[in-house]
């Protein structure tokens, strides 16, 4: 399991997922998770996957969740990368906590040699911080949504 100094990022296991997909609440989860776009992540959740979606655990609360689409793939330039995705609950927003499981889980992708993008809605300045804190200084356009898509230049 991911930690940082604040937080613990565990995967999803089978029974988050089926807990996720009938609505139903588990103990230790917030009272708005999972949302809208943790559901959404279920579709593509593989069991122990280690690139797939984790929660974000402070204490012993759920407060959202954050992963990798899926295992790396060459890019163009034939660096390994995946792309990255989080989210907090409204309530946990704010406090640092969604940069420290950033960093935490780029630590990982660094040990590996994979560089990570993200895709951000332009209006999304909070998100788009939380990525310029976490060292995603290159810009790449647009995607087909209208979506930033921003990557982080693997460490030297």
């Amino acid at each position: 399991m991911l930690s940082t100094e604040r937080l613990r990022l565990p995967l999803w296991t089978a029974d988050d997922v089926a807990a996720f997909r009938a609505g139903e609440r588990r103990p230790g989860w917030h009272a708005d998770y999972p949302r809208r776009d943790d559901l959404d992540a279920t579709t593509i959740w593989r069991d122990g996957d280690p690139w797939g979606p984790r929660h974000v655990v402070r204490g012993v609360t759920a407060l959202g969740s954050i992963g990798f689409f899926g295992p790396p793939e060459p890019a163009a330039d034939g660096v390994p990368e995946v792309e990255v995705g989080y989210g907090l609950v409204p309530e946990a927003r704010g406090y640092g906590f969604a940069t420290e499981a950033l960093q935490g889980l780029l630590a990982e992708a660094d040990r590996h040699g994979v560089r990570v993008r993200a895709s951000v809605e332009p209006t999304n300045a909070a998100s788009i911080r939380v990525l310029a804190k976490c060292g995603f200084t290159e810009l790449r356009g647009a995607n087909e949504e209208g979506e930033l898509v921003m990557a982080r230049p693997l460490p030297t």
